[in-house]
């Protein structure tokens, strides 16, 4: 199975995915530790670093086919996770959300805790990145009940990796502290970055079999549907085995 890569204008509205197909998929198209390390693959976007848009309409994000980048994160308890050995052991539902003082986030990592069993049952594991220090994803854990695993990106490292990035003005940061929340309280960074919300199953070879994503924070895949997508990847890749 070859898959190649399809360029989709960012703000389109619906999810495409065909088995055995190739194509990017869009939904719409104070911690001192050390920062955290980025690994990118052969395969992807340029290792060259670059400025992230100001836009979220104007992200790159990867697409079905490519090399998944894995990254060293750290847990609630800000213990080190090698992504790469994540991806090695299991089929991986990585879930990209901006942070624990998100409305939308929050009822998104719900949604995702209802779909779980599920994806459990069809041997997959789940993860939920953001740029939230440590200590954020724990209070993120109590108040959610989450039973899979957050990890925190507070350098945004592996979310530019994904080409999820883009910088937040002045005047939101402004506006979103008039709301009570504090980027760089959350991440524990000055660097003003969010991803956009993202949905991804990595295979275990570590190539991304289904992408998701919309810069309108407010719009995330709905748990049915990672379900539909989620099982006809399993029943493609158990045929692979067979053959």
């Amino acid at each position: 199975m070859q898959w190649t890569r399809t360029l989709l204008v960012a703000t389109a509205t619906m999810t495409l995915f065909v088995a055995g197909c190739d194509s990017r998929e869009n939904g719409q198209g104070g911690n001192d530790t050390p920062a955290d390390q980025v690994h990118q693959g052969q395969e992807g976007h340029s290792q060259e670093p670059v400025a992230p848009p100001q836009d979220a309409s104007a992200v790159q994000p990867l697409g079905v086919g490519e090399k998944a980048p894995t990254a060293t994160l750290r847990g609630p308890d800000g213990r080190s996770v090698d992504l790469a050995a994540k991806y090695a052991q299991k089929p991986t539902v990585l879930i990209f959300y901006r942070g624990g003082w998100c409305p939308y986030c929050n009822t998104h990592l719900g949604q995702i805790a209802t779909a779980e069993p599920e994806l459990l049952r069809m041997g997959y594991q789940v993860l939920a990145i953001s740029p939230d220090r440590p200590e954020e994803l724990a209070k993120t854990l109590d108040k959610q009940e989450l039973t899979y695993e957050l990890l925190s990106d507070s350098d945004v490292a592996l979310a530019r990796a994904f080409g999820l990035i883009f910088h937040v003005d002045d005047p939101t940061v402004e506006k979103y502290q008039g709301f009570g929340i504090d980027l760089e309280q959350a991440s524990g960074r000055d660097h003003h970055m969010l991803p956009v919300p993202a949905v991804y199953i990595v295979d275990q070879a570590g190539v991304i079999r289904f992408a998701h994503w919309n810069p309108d924070y407010k719009t995330r895949l709905a748990p049915e549907v990672l379900l539909e997508r989620a099982k006809a990847i399993a029943a493609s890749s158990n045929a692979d085995q067979r053959q």
